[in-house]
Parts: C-alpha cells; structure tokens; sequence
C-alpha cells in the first residue's frame, strides 16, 4: 500500500466517523473507497466494520449528556444489538451479498421516510388512539416496547451484514415510534450502532480472520477516532429540523450512489 492510498483511506476514515456520529452512513465512504483500491468486497465489508468501532466509542461518548437517564433503555435494547449484529455477520459469511444489497436502497428509503415524516406519523397515530403521546422511552406501552425492540434487532442484523446507512433506519424507526427529542435518540443510535459493529467485527475476527485487513481496519480506526469527535461536537449542536434535513439528504444521496454503483 503506497502512501498516498493509505492518506485516503484515513481521510475516508475520518469523513465515515463524522458521518456516523451525525446521521449514521458513514460505510457509503469508506466502503467505495476500498472498492476502488481493489479491495475484495467481504475484504472491505469486513475490516471496514473493524475500523469503525473506534469512532463509534468517541461518537458514543461525545453524547454522553444526552444519553443521562437513558441507561434503563441501552440495557433493554444492548442485547437486541448484540445478537443482531452476529446474525448479521454470520449472513455475511454464508449468504451472496448480492442478493441481499438488492434490497438496501428500498430500506434506506424507508428509513429516510420515516425520519421525515415520522413526527407526523406519530401524532396521527396518537391521534387515532385518542391518547397522549409517550414523553420518554420508558412511558411506552408493552406492545409498543416489544415492537421497538424487534426493529432494533432487525436493524441491528442489517448493520452486522452490510452496516451502510443502519444509523439512517434506526433513526427513522425511533422518530416514528417514540416522542422523544432527536438528539437523544441520536446518542442512542450510535451507541448501539457501535455495539452491532463491534460484535460483527468480533463475529469477523473468529469465524473469517483471514477477511480482515489489519492495515486497512487501522487507518479507518484511526480516521474515524477522529471524526466520532468531530461528528458529536456536530451533531449535537445541530437544531431538531436541521439534523433531521442532514439525515434525510444523506440517506437519499446513499440510496442515489448505491444505485448507481449496482
């Protein structure tokens, strides 16, 4: 690997790392990126997901204010993550990715719909039952809990198996499920972002060592150790319409690319 190319795999890394934090689709960088150096497509999947654990604790940590109180829910959903992103991972392996990666834009769409839309959503939805809206992530029914539950694991499969995007879905879904304020919702989405990635890339490690580019897996550590940093003094800083505009613009730009790259 020559010099210039591991310069922009960094550069990549720390573009991916603020893009996670902020939306959550930073593997729309990183993933081409290793495409284009001629990197086999499992390659890059895999140690790109190893890479990426690094920004996903500094992201984690810069929102650590908005996650105060939320440790009740991280603990319910944690393990929904984790036995997500190991089935994931596991598909990854076994399956063809072309099969799945047919399906991905349609899911980013989804995602990026229901971020849009999602408040709208919700108070028709209240509206409908005639009753208040929840006001925290612990006021929700059970039926309502159950179903937030089963979409962060489902999420959480798509996140170990390709990961592009998952931030964008995740959102989505819990904008349209709950009431409570983006920036929240934000701080949990990449803590549990970053506990999918990082049992995928244990998942890796195990199963298919071989997969894993240790030069490629640190410049992208590297990278996105840099930009969780930078994406949390962001992100946090960004109004509700806003960072709810950034996602919506990023999801449909990953939906163009990934289009465009089939």
């Amino acid at each position: 690997m020559g010099a210039a190319e591991a310069a922009l795999i960094l550069v990549a890394g720390i573009l991916a790392g603020t893009i996670n934090t902020v939306v959550g689709s930073g593997t729309l960088v990183t993933f081409p990126t290793l495409l284009f150096f001629g990197f086999a497509p499992v390659t890059a999947n895999v140690s790109n997901t190893v890479g990426l654990i690094a920004g996903g604790l500094t992201g984690s940590w810069g929102y650590r204010h908005e996650l105060g109180g939320m440790r009740p829910t991280l603990l319910r959903w944690a393990p929904m993550s984790l036995l997500g992103g190991v089935v994931g991972a596991l598909l990854l392996l076994v399956l063809d990715p072309a099969a799945f990666r047919t399906i991905v834009p349609v899911l980013i769409g989804i995602g990026v719909l229901l971020v849009a839309f999602g408040p709208r959503i919700t108070a028709w939805s209240t509206s409908r039952r005639g009753d208040a809206p929840p006001t925290a992530l612990g006021d929700h029914s059970r039926r309502r809990a159950l179903l937030l539950a089963f979409f962060v694991f489902a999420t959480a499969i798509y996140g170990g198996y390709f990961g592009a995007a998952q931030g964008v879905i995740l959102m989505g879904l819990l904008t349209t499920l709950t009431s409570e304020s983006l920036q929240i919702l934000n701080g949990i989405k990449n803590v549990l972002a970053t506990i999918v990635n990082a049992v995928a890339a244990l998942t890796f490690v195990i199963v298919a060592p071989e997969q894993v580019d240790w030069t490629v897996a640190g410049l992208i550590a590297a990278g996105s150790l840099v930009g969780g940093v930078i994406g949390s003094r962001v992100g946090r800083r960004l109004p509700p319409n806003v960072l709810r505009a950034v996602i919506v613009v990023i999801g449909v730009v990953a939906i163009a690319r990934m289009v465009w790259a089939s």
